[in-house]
């Protein structure tokens, strides 16, 4: 693990103080949770938001194949 230094309010502090606690465990253990969540919730909304935006990309385009014949040609 690397050090990592972080500067939090005090108000912060007494909170992350009472939750460790309550949760038997140390604050610095919290922290480490909590950005992880973080990171695992920030990866899960730039996937979705990276399927919105490929959403319809294909829509009202020409220049394309009939994707729906070649798709019958192999239900045959």
């Amino acid at each position: 693990m690397i050090r990592t230094q972080i500067y939090l309010t005090d108000k912060q502090r007494a909170k992350l103080a009472v939750i460790a606690k309550n949760m038997g465990k140390k604050q610095s253990e919290i922290i480490r949770e909590a950005i992880d969540h973080l990171i695992d919730q920030t990866s899960q909304n730039q996937k979705k938001m990276a399927l919105r935006e490929a959403a319809g990309i294909w829509k009202n385009r020409d220049d394309l194949p009939d994707f729906r014949a070649i798709r019958s040609e192999w239900d045959r």
